[in-house]
């Protein structure tokens, strides 16, 4: 039986090649580990980039409320010096209609002064010659017309007996008198008018001359 050629012998499956120092790893094997750095590589990148979208969204945020908060205080800085303003002029307003009234009346009210003054002379007339029945219908009518103006807003001045107000009397004459303070109001000739804070016109009076002087809480008065 003829034996087999050398050069035909094939290698036994399985047998190491005594060439080899050691068996060689496969491909699959070896490309593991650097398929997997790869893909962790990606998603590491992904986790680093939402991180730094949610800081920059929240940076975004901080700024849009800080923003907010400042417009709110400037509308309502802007707020309260509008109605501070609105106030004040709201008050002037009234002021100057209250004034522009009270000098829409002056006029009629100085016109009507002599008819009062003609009211007072008759009823004085009556009383000293015994005319009763027509005194008491002067009364009546001067009461009436008084009280009209009184109504807007016109007072009396009668200081009889009163100390001497030179803003609101103007004295006549002088007389002696011990008995009553010095600068009192002894007759009032012809009485005086006011409207608000206004003098219309000044009481024609004569005062007192040579009694004690008056306590500074009188004269304060």
């Amino acid at each position: 039986m003829t034996s087999p050629n050398k050069d035909e012998v094939l290698e036994t499956p399985g047998t190491d090649n005594p060439s080899d120092g050691a068996p060689s790893a496969s491909p699959a094997a070896s490309g593991e580990p650097a398929a997997a750095d790869a893909a962790g590589a990606p998603a590491e990148a992904e986790v680093v980039e939402a991180e730094i979208i949610e800081e920059d969204d929240a940076d975004a945020d901080s700024e849009a409320v800080a923003k907010a908060k400042a417009e709110a205080a400037d509308w309502q800085d802007k707020y309260m010096r509008l109605h501070a303003e609105w106030d004040t002029y709201r008050r002037r307003m009234a002021e100057q209609r209250a004034e522009e009234k009270l000098r829409a009346t002056e006029k009629l009210v100085e016109g009507l002064l002599p008819v009062l003054d003609d009211f007072e002379r008759t009823i004085s007339y009556a009383t000293d010659n015994g005319e009763a029945g027509l005194l008491d219908g002067v009364k009546a009518v001067q009461t009436k017309l008084v009280d009209v103006l009184k109504k807007d807003g016109v007072e009396v001045i009668d200081p009889e007996g009163q100390a001497f107000d030179a803003l609101e009397c103007q004295a006549v004459a002088t007389v002696p008198n011990t008995e009553v303070f010095d600068e009192t109001v002894a007759q009032v000739y012809q009485k005086g008018y006011r409207m608000g804070k206004k003098v219309l016109r000044p009481a024609m009076v004569t005062v007192t001359t040579g009694g004690p002087k008056r306590p500074q809480e009188d004269k304060a008065e």
